[in-house]
Protein backbone atom coordinates (compact mmCIF):
# COMPACT_ATOMS: atom_id res chain seq x y z
CA UNK A 1 0.00 0.00 0.00
CA UNK A 2 1.46 3.42 -0.90
CA UNK A 3 -0.31 6.79 -1.09
CA UNK A 4 0.03 10.04 -3.64
CA UNK A 5 2.58 12.06 -1.81
CA UNK A 6 5.37 8.90 -2.45
CA UNK A 7 7.60 9.50 -4.64
CA UNK A 8 9.95 5.82 -6.01
CA UNK A 9 13.41 6.37 -5.77
CA UNK A 10 14.68 3.00 -6.68
CA UNK A 11 12.72 -0.29 -7.13
CA UNK A 12 11.08 -1.79 -3.60
CA UNK A 13 12.47 -5.69 -3.02
CA UNK A 14 9.81 -7.56 -1.34
CA UNK A 15 10.69 -6.52 2.27
CA UNK A 16 7.91 -8.68 4.14
CA UNK A 17 9.27 -11.82 5.79
CA UNK A 18 7.04 -15.07 5.37
CA UNK A 19 3.43 -14.02 6.63
CA UNK A 20 4.70 -10.92 8.36
CA UNK A 21 3.99 -8.03 6.17
CA UNK A 22 6.62 -4.86 6.83
CA UNK A 23 5.96 -1.25 7.61
CA UNK A 24 7.21 1.99 8.43
CA UNK A 25 8.07 3.31 11.94
CA UNK A 26 6.38 6.67 12.25
CA UNK A 27 7.76 8.61 15.17
CA UNK A 28 4.52 10.47 15.58
CA UNK A 29 2.13 7.22 15.97
CA UNK A 30 2.85 6.67 20.06
CA UNK A 31 -0.12 4.24 21.16
CA UNK A 32 2.25 4.88 24.82
CA UNK A 33 1.13 8.72 24.78
CA UNK A 34 -2.48 8.09 23.80
CA UNK A 35 -3.09 5.00 25.86
CA UNK A 36 -6.14 6.63 26.89
CA UNK A 37 -7.76 7.73 23.73
CA UNK A 38 -6.69 4.00 22.71
CA UNK A 39 -8.68 2.20 26.02
CA UNK A 40 -11.91 1.76 24.41
CA UNK A 41 -10.48 -0.39 21.34
CA UNK A 42 -7.57 -1.71 23.32
CA UNK A 43 -8.11 -2.34 26.77
CA UNK A 44 -5.44 -3.92 28.89
CA UNK A 45 -6.88 -7.10 28.81
CA UNK A 46 -5.95 -7.36 25.26
CA UNK A 47 -1.61 -6.86 26.31
CA UNK A 48 0.13 -4.10 26.52
CA UNK A 49 -0.44 -1.14 24.85
CA UNK A 50 3.34 -1.47 22.84
CA UNK A 51 1.45 -4.63 20.72
CA UNK A 52 -0.04 -1.45 19.09
CA UNK A 53 2.96 -0.68 16.63
CA UNK A 54 3.90 2.89 15.29
CA UNK A 55 3.16 2.59 12.19
CA UNK A 56 0.12 3.36 9.47
CA UNK A 57 -1.25 1.82 6.40
CA UNK A 58 1.23 2.87 3.94
CA UNK A 59 4.12 2.00 3.49
CA UNK A 60 3.09 -1.87 3.55
CA UNK A 61 3.45 -4.76 2.19
CA UNK A 62 0.94 -7.40 3.17
CA UNK A 63 -0.22 -10.24 1.92
CA UNK A 64 -3.69 -10.16 0.51
CA UNK A 65 -5.00 -12.96 2.33
CA UNK A 66 -3.37 -10.94 5.75
CA UNK A 67 -5.12 -7.84 4.43
CA UNK A 68 -8.58 -9.55 3.45
CA UNK A 69 -8.74 -10.09 7.46
CA UNK A 70 -7.76 -7.10 8.50
CA UNK A 71 -9.50 -4.12 6.13
CA UNK A 72 -12.59 -4.70 7.38
CA UNK A 73 -12.01 -4.26 11.21
CA UNK A 74 -9.45 -1.67 9.85
CA UNK A 75 -12.73 0.01 8.27
CA UNK A 76 -15.39 -0.12 11.17
CA UNK A 77 -12.02 0.63 13.73
CA UNK A 78 -11.62 3.94 11.61
CA UNK A 79 -15.54 4.78 11.39
CA UNK A 80 -15.96 4.36 15.45
CA UNK A 81 -12.62 6.60 16.14
CA UNK A 82 -13.26 9.28 13.87
CA UNK A 83 -17.33 9.05 15.59
CA UNK A 84 -15.16 9.19 19.29
CA UNK A 85 -14.60 13.19 20.32
CA UNK A 86 -11.79 11.93 22.21
CA UNK A 87 -9.99 9.59 19.63
CA UNK A 88 -10.59 12.34 16.74
CA UNK A 89 -8.64 15.26 18.78
CA UNK A 90 -6.24 12.69 19.82
CA UNK A 91 -5.76 11.74 16.58
CA UNK A 92 -6.85 14.36 14.02
CA UNK A 93 -5.18 13.82 10.36
CA UNK A 94 -3.20 10.34 11.39
CA UNK A 95 -7.05 8.78 12.48
CA UNK A 96 -7.02 6.27 9.97
CA UNK A 97 -2.65 5.26 10.94
CA UNK A 98 -4.34 4.89 14.20
CA UNK A 99 -6.90 2.51 13.00
CA UNK A 100 -4.92 0.17 11.14
CA UNK A 101 -1.88 -0.02 13.75
CA UNK A 102 -5.21 -0.69 16.32
CA UNK A 103 -6.71 -3.71 14.06
CA UNK A 104 -3.43 -5.24 13.35
CA UNK A 105 -2.60 -5.76 16.89
CA UNK A 106 -6.07 -6.85 17.45
CA UNK A 107 -5.70 -9.69 15.19
CA UNK A 108 -2.09 -10.57 16.44
CA UNK A 109 -0.96 -9.13 13.01
CA UNK A 110 2.75 -8.53 13.68
CA UNK A 111 4.89 -6.10 11.26
CA UNK A 112 8.46 -5.93 10.59
CA UNK A 113 9.58 -2.64 10.72
CA UNK A 114 12.65 -0.54 8.52
CA UNK A 115 13.28 2.93 8.48
CA UNK A 116 14.89 2.51 5.10
CA UNK A 117 11.41 2.34 3.18
CA UNK A 118 11.12 5.99 3.13
CA UNK A 119 12.40 9.58 3.53
CA UNK A 120 10.09 12.74 4.78
CA UNK A 121 11.95 16.12 4.01
CA UNK A 122 13.57 18.41 4.96
CA UNK A 123 14.17 16.13 8.25
CA UNK A 124 15.90 13.47 6.66
CA UNK A 125 17.95 15.14 4.46
CA UNK A 126 20.16 12.50 2.78
CA UNK A 127 18.19 10.03 0.05
CA UNK A 128 20.45 7.53 1.25
CA UNK A 129 19.13 3.98 0.66
CA UNK A 130 15.54 4.62 1.07
CA UNK A 131 12.74 3.31 -1.39
CA UNK A 132 10.36 6.56 -1.05
CA UNK A 133 10.29 10.17 -1.00
CA UNK A 134 7.24 10.96 1.44
CA UNK A 135 6.88 14.32 0.96
CA UNK A 136 4.18 14.88 3.79
CA UNK A 137 5.91 18.27 5.63
CA UNK A 138 6.54 21.71 4.10
CA UNK A 139 10.05 22.45 3.32
CA UNK A 140 11.28 26.15 4.13
CA UNK A 141 14.82 27.84 3.61
CA UNK A 142 16.58 31.03 3.31
CA UNK A 143 18.64 32.33 0.69
CA UNK A 144 21.76 30.63 2.17
CA UNK A 145 20.26 27.35 2.57
CA UNK A 146 19.37 27.31 5.95
CA UNK A 147 15.99 25.26 7.40
CA UNK A 148 13.74 27.86 8.83
CA UNK A 149 11.33 25.23 10.60
CA UNK A 150 7.77 26.66 11.76
CA UNK A 151 8.18 29.90 9.52
CA UNK A 152 7.53 29.98 5.35
CA UNK A 153 11.16 30.86 4.14
CA UNK A 154 12.36 32.86 1.34
CA UNK A 155 11.89 29.50 -0.17
CA UNK A 156 8.83 27.34 0.34
CA UNK A 157 7.86 24.23 -0.89
CA UNK A 158 4.79 22.51 0.68
CA UNK A 159 2.08 20.06 -1.18
CA UNK A 160 -0.84 22.05 0.37
CA UNK A 161 -0.17 24.86 -1.41
CA UNK A 162 -1.56 22.44 -4.73
CA UNK A 163 -5.19 21.64 -5.02
CA UNK A 164 -4.41 21.18 -8.63
CA UNK A 165 -1.68 19.86 -11.04
CA UNK A 166 1.45 22.18 -10.15
CA UNK A 167 3.11 24.20 -12.32
CA UNK A 168 6.41 22.96 -14.63
CA UNK A 169 9.73 24.31 -13.67
CA UNK A 170 9.19 24.79 -9.72
CA UNK A 171 12.30 26.41 -8.21
CA UNK A 172 15.08 24.61 -6.73
CA UNK A 173 15.88 25.32 -3.29
CA UNK A 174 18.65 27.67 -2.73
CA UNK A 175 22.78 25.78 -2.48
CA UNK A 176 23.34 24.68 0.94
CA UNK A 177 19.40 23.30 1.20
CA UNK A 178 18.84 19.70 2.23
CA UNK A 179 19.96 17.43 -0.87
CA UNK A 180 16.47 15.22 -0.35
CA UNK A 181 14.30 18.43 -0.73
CA UNK A 182 16.84 19.02 -4.33
CA UNK A 183 16.00 15.55 -4.86
CA UNK A 184 11.90 15.63 -4.36
CA UNK A 185 11.68 18.80 -6.55
CA UNK A 186 13.69 17.72 -8.89
CA UNK A 187 11.22 14.27 -9.54
CA UNK A 188 8.35 16.49 -9.35
CA UNK A 189 9.77 18.65 -12.48
CA UNK A 190 11.40 15.94 -14.33
CA UNK A 191 7.62 14.15 -13.96
CA UNK A 192 5.73 17.52 -15.28
CA UNK A 193 8.13 17.62 -18.09
CA UNK A 194 7.53 14.10 -18.96
CA UNK A 195 3.74 14.39 -19.27
CA UNK A 196 2.38 15.43 -22.44
CA UNK A 197 0.18 18.28 -22.44
CA UNK A 198 0.96 19.24 -18.71
CA UNK A 199 -1.43 21.85 -17.48
CA UNK A 200 -0.71 23.60 -14.67
CA UNK A 201 -3.65 24.33 -12.55
CA UNK A 202 -5.59 21.41 -14.22
CA UNK A 203 -8.25 19.21 -11.78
Amino acid sequence: MAEPDHLILRPIPNLSVGDMPSAFPFDYIEPAKNKEALHRWFPPEKGPINKIEPIGNSPVIIHKNLLRRLAPLWHNVTLEMKADEAADKAFGWVLEMYGYATSAALLGIQHTLHRMWMIQPPWDTEPGDSYLIHYTYGCDFDLNGKITPGVVGPWHFDKRDFNTAPPRNLSLPPQGAAPSVFRLVSMINDATWSIPDWRAGAP
